[in-house]
């Protein structure tokens, strides 16, 4: 018997996801990005060597140290990766 859910939402939609690994300075990165419609804007970024992911988008840049907690990343690695992603994005 199929139980019975109250959704807050249900979505299938076509999404662009690149997949990029680099060795920087500091680490090695591994990196899934997604663009939905989904986040409003904001890209979905997963790190594969780690499993950690979040949503962001360039307000986020705004916030000290938000992508080193993140991806729980010390501050040296995280810059690298903000970096990147500030380049990705475009800013």
């Amino acid at each position: 018997m199929m139980q019975e859910r109250d959704f807050l939402y249900d979505d299938v939609e076509q999404t662009k996801t690149r997949f990029v690994c680099w060795i920087g300075e500091t680490s090695r990165f591994d990196l899934a990005i997604t663009h939905s419609e989904h986040f409003f804007g904001k890209i979905l970024v997963l790190n594969l060597l780690s499993n950690r992911f979040a949503i962001i988008g360039p307000d986020d840049f705004d916030e000290p140290g938000y992508i080193a907690h993140a991806f729980d990343l010390e501050d040296e690695v995280a810059d690298e990766l903000e970096g990147y992603l500030r380049d990705y994005i475009g800013l």
